[in-house]
């Protein structure tokens, strides 16, 4: 059989006073595409599926449009947790009408999946946490371990958790129960989560600029060597690069945002996995980039007439613009680079530290003038820098309203 795993898609979210809406559109578009092409029997959806607890009308409404049709209008089933994002309640709402359409949605940990079908496949087993699948298209079973995100309350809400008690044990117990119990070699054995899940031993992952961190109580971070050695393949969401910290015959992995949403993320190619599996074997999957969007570029530059030549080459960027120089900008500089594009997200000014040519300090004569007082305060604070006549200009008007 083949699975699409997809995660943090972020519905709704803008980049600053950017919205993203229209790029979220082509690239949702984008993955129902490959979805079809790829005719895969079964799609993962590992969280952040909105970027705000209360999202706008548009966000949701993609949302719904997209998960259907990822459905095919209810063929094959899509399998949809919340993330540290999301509502688990607004993902909850709409699932039993979901559910018409081959849509299952998973708000809360340990959630209990009330047994149902389709023409197209039925949930043959349910329990807290687990569901396993029998789709019309394949000959074996599907099993999946789901758990949504979890915070501090709703895990002991919901596993029981204690302060002495490590969440790695808490999961690793939970999960090994339902594997132990459901997870045998017949059929294929699978786990979506949204976690900060990390390799033991590794390098600790970092997460994105703008993602809201995930630490759960004073509890260790959650290790991969919890999960049950039944699990074929793990589909995870919350860090934004695409990444296995699992093995080459057992994945664990983050399969990234559709988009890049942090200038954290600038340069990053995004993806989509495609997962082939089936019992007693070894899965494999391949990395499908995703080409919808526009690029986020970080960018230093000394002189604003090379500033405006690469803006002006560069039009389909969002651009961190960081610009060194010996003097400070004028308004006439702004805003010939704000007009030489549409993206500029960040103008940060960077003025150039000055040695001074008397390194002792002299002291301020507080007796001037509020004037002079300000051009001596400016150059201490900014090594040695003359305030320029606009800005001096401007001191004076806010000084005179």
């Amino acid at each position: 059989m083949k699975i699409l795993h997809t995660a943090d898609w972020h519905l709704g979210k803008r980049l600053d006073r950017f919205s993203r809406l229209e790029e979220q559109i082509l690239v949702m578009e984008e993955i129902i595409g490959i979805a079809d092409e790829e005719n895969v029997d079964l799609i993962l959806v590992a969280g952040d599926l909105f970027d705000a607890f209360n999202p706008g009308v548009e966000a949701v409404e993609l949302f719904y449009k997209t998960l259907k049709r990822l459905s095919k209008n209810g063929q094959r089933p899509v399998i949809a947790i919340s993330g540290n994002h999301d509502s688990p309640n607004l993902i909850n709402a709409p699932d039993p009408l979901a559910r018409e359409c081959g849509i299952i949605l998973i708000g809360h940990p340990k959630a209990l999946i009330q047994p149902f079908g389709t023409e197209h496949f039925k949930i043959l087993n349910s329990k807290e946490g687990f569901i396993e699948i029998k789709i019309n298209t394949v000959d074996f079973p599907v099993r999946i371990l789901h758990t949504p995100y979890a915070n501090e309350i709703r895990l002991k809400e919901y596993f029981g958790e204690n302060k002495e008690e490590e969440i790695n044990k808490v999961l690793a117990h939970t999960w090994s129960e339902l594997a132990d119990q459901f997870c045998d070699d017949e059929g294929v054995n699978l786990l979506t989560a949204h976690l900060y899940m990390n390799k033991k031993g590794n390098e600790i992952l970092v997460e994105p600029e703008g993602e809201k961190p995930i630490k759960i109580g004073n509890a260790d971070l959650i290790f991969s060597d919890s999960i049950p050695e039944q699990i074929q393949y793990t589909a995870l969401g919350h860090l934004h690069g695409f990444q296995n910290i699992g093995t080459v015959e057992k994945p664990v992995i983050y399969s990234s945002s559709p988009l890049c949403y942090s200038f954290s993320e600038a340069g990053q190619i995004k993806y989509v996995s495609i997962i082939n599996a089936e019992p007693l074997k070894s899965v494999t999957y391949e990395k499908k980039a995703l080409k919808s969007g526009r690029i986020l570029v970080r960018k230093t530059f000394t002189s604003v007439e090379d500033t405006i030549q690469w803006l002006k080459e560069n039009p389909n960027t969002f651009i961190e613009l960081t610009l060194e120089s010996e003097t400070f900008l004028t308004a006439n500089e702004r805003r010939l680079i704000y007009q030489s594009h549409n993206g500029i997200v960040y103008l940060i000014p960077k003025i150039k530290s000055r040695e001074l040519i008397e390194q002792e300090s002299h002291e301020i004569n507080l007796n001037q003038n509020i004037e002079a007082l300000f051009k001596d305060y400016f150059k201490s604070k900014n090594g040695g820098q003359e305030a320029n006549d606009e800005l001096m200009n401007l001191f004076n008007e806010i000084l005179n309203s």
